[in-house]
């Protein structure tokens, strides 16, 4: 692994346990790992195979990350302090984050140092075509998860927030 992909690999990791103290739901909340994702598929998604059962797998890993991301966002706390929304990430929310993200940095360091083979072989079995739809696969699940984790607290704060009366300051004067 090169030094550019542990720093991308743990920065995805870390982005949870900043949430493990309770703060204020912001832009940066959801830019932060957005652009670490994006900077990943960009630096390592250069196609998306089709051939053989690629897209299978891409399916199977992508749909893997949706399960961590809504899960991740459902254990995460929302909560109204006065005009803020404020979140945590509980120790399941944690769990499953690291799970995901720690998967394709487990799974490239096992492939490095003594797993290849395992792969070639299950791939070769299974008919995935080449190393790319591996890439593409775990890529693509990173992506999911934290796109589906940020949308179901995003969704959530919305519900949260729908229930509440308006600011003195939002209301609008209705005279008889």
């Amino acid at each position: 692994m090169t030094t550019t992909e542990w720093i991308t690999d743990i920065a995805l990791i870390l982005v949870v346990f900043r949430q493990l103290r309770e703060g204020r739901l912001d832009l940066r909340t959801f830019l932060i790992p957005l652009g670490i994702v994006a900077f990943v598929a960009h630096a390592y998604l250069d196609s998306v195979p089709t051939g053989g059962n690629d897209l299978v797998l891409v399916g199977v890993l992508m749909g893997a990350g949706a399960v961590l991301g809504v899960a991740g966002g459902v254990y995460t706390r929302v909560r109204a302090a006065g005009e803020h929304i404020l979140i945590k990430a509980g120790a399941v929310s944690a769990v499953l984050w690291v799970l995901g993200m720690g998967a394709r940095m487990g799974f490239q360091l096992w492939t490095e140092h003594g797993g290849g083979d395992d792969v070639a072989r299950f791939s070769i079995a299974h008919h995935i075509t080449s190393d790319q739809a591996w890439v593409a696969a775990f890529v693509l699940m990173a992506l999911t998860e934290v796109v589906t984790r940020l949308a179901t607290i995003f969704v959530r704060s919305r519900m949260l927030t729908a229930g509440q009366p308006a600011a003195a300051s939002d209301r609008v004067a209705v005279r008889p």
